[in-house]
């Protein structure tokens, strides 16, 4: 009788649809709220968003964030605000995924992207540098450092100044 069950579940799983994607020719689909690989972002003036301030490296409950802040100049601008982050680290073997580094950043300098292959070869290819989590400037748009005319950037992001 156990064999016959047996072969019952087989025959009505094998006219069924194949629910395994064939990785990495068909990818599945994420859904929108998934959190992948992060990124530092710009401003559309090439202008980083990170200002230095290491809440999100706070905010990490795995303690996988390196924040070093250095000051900003008019000869060399990084970020519209006083300091910039000179160093920014995130070791990917420690992160979890939470998020809290998002929710933390004042200026939302740090997302969570929909990347998800992140593979690695050794240790220290698993931290990943400002440099590998920074977007690229917009096209036509120089990146950083710029140097600016002094003291016009007086207030910490100049879009959103008040109109009075």
């Amino acid at each position: 009788m156990n064999v016959i069950r047996g072969f019952a579940t087989t025959l009505k799983h094998l006219f069924k649809e194949p629910v395994t994607y064939q990785y990495p020719e068909v990818e599945r689909p994420f859904a929108e709220r998934y959190k992948g690989r992060h990124a530092l972002k710009r401003y559309e003036n090439g202008l980083e968003k990170c200002i230095g301030c290491a809440l999100c490296a706070a905010a990490c409950p795995a303690d996988a964030i390196w924040v070093e802040a250095a000051e900003n100049t008019d000869d060399e601008r990084y970020s519209p605000g006083e300091r910039y982050a000179k160093t920014y680290e995130i070791n990917m073997l420690r992160c979890i995924f939470c998020g809290y580094c998002e929710d933390a950043c004042p200026t939302e300098a740090i997302v969570l992207e929909h990347e998800h292959r992140l593979s690695f070869t050794n240790r220290r290819d698993a931290i990943y540098t400002k440099a590998e989590l920074l977007d690229p400037p917009p096209p036509g748009v120089p990146g950083t450092p710029q140097k600016v005319a002094p003291g016009s950037f007086d207030r910490a992001i100049p879009d959103m100044r008040d109109p009075d």
